[in-house]
């Protein structure tokens, strides 16, 4: 297989990615300066579907600012819980809104969670769809084998509101929702590594988001009614125990201002719904 797990190499230097949660503590220690430009290092934690644009945020930023970004990939609620658990790191940045706002409402952001991206769901399926699936209907059929990820993870959340919304649908069945749960075989760490075992043929259908769909060559797409899908809203925060929190806020506002929403948009993300 040459899929996205191996065709697309993080930059190094630029990029830390998918650090182990056990080490993330002791990789965001203290290391920014206190005036924000040239020689401060600011580290951003990001939802794994994140992964893709990272590496051309931080080169543009960097180039913008001055500003080094570090950044730790996994799904939003783990890192999440990270912050929770004392590890210091400046920005986070969530698939959802639940996750920040959790922090938020614990005393744990300065400031409001700042929306910043849309992402649309999609159904992947190996490439050769070994399985024949050709409808959402059939992530109901008995023997096909959905890869999902965790129960806390937001990719999850949408997933069911998705299934609910088709189970409403004519042509679909009512218990479309329990019949998917039946199906999962694996759940996964976060959506890309659900997206992996897809591309690996571990797996008949999983879903996942519309970008990291996108960008995989060994994945294809189920389509998805439009009257159905859903539109996941990320959101960002600057987390309270920032080293440097106007260097912080200066870089979720340059994200959620023209300069990153173009930088997304280019990988796939819309406007926030």
């Amino acid at each position: 297989m040459t899929g996205r797990a191996a065709g697309r190499p993080v930059a190094a230097g630029i990029l830390t990615a998918v650090l182990a949660l056990g080490g993330l503590a002791a990789a965001c220690s203290p290391q920014s300066s206190t005036i924000g430009g040239p020689g401060t290092e600011l580290t951003v934690l990001a939802a794994a579907s994140l992964l893709d644009p990272l590496t051309a945020i931080a080169t543009a930023y960097e180039a913008a600012s001055g500003v080094r970004l570090v950044m730790v990939t996994d799904s939003s609620t783990a890192l999440r819980i990270q912050v929770e658990e004392g590890a210091r790191a400046d920005v986070f940045l969530s698939a959802d809104t639940a996750n920040p706002e959790t922090l938020a409402a614990a005393g744990r952001t300065d400031g409001a969670v700042v929306p910043f991206a849309g992402n649309p769901l999609a159904i992947v399926i190996p490439a050769g769809n070994p399985a024949g699936i050709t409808s959402p209907a059939d992530l109901a059929r008995p023997g096909v084998a959905i890869v999902a990820a965790g129960e806390g993870v937001p990719v999850t959340t949408y997933a069911t509101t998705l299934l609910e919304r088709l189970a409403r649908l004519s042509g679909y069945p009512s218990d479309l929702v329990q019949a998917y749960a039946a199906n999962v075989v694996t759940r996964e760490d976060n959506v890309r590594a659900a997206l992996t075992k897809i591309e690996l043929g571990e797996g008949d259908a999983a879903i996942v988001y519309a970008t990291d769909a996108a960008g995989s060559i060994d994945a294809d797409t189920v389509a998805i009614p439009p009257a159905a899908n859903v539109t996941a809203t990320y959101g960002g925060a600057v987390l309270a125990g920032a080293m440097d929190l106007a260097a912080a806020r200066a870089f979720l506002g340059w994200l959620a201002g023209p300069d990153g929403g173009a930088i997304l948009a280019s990988f796939g993300f819309v406007a926030v719904p």
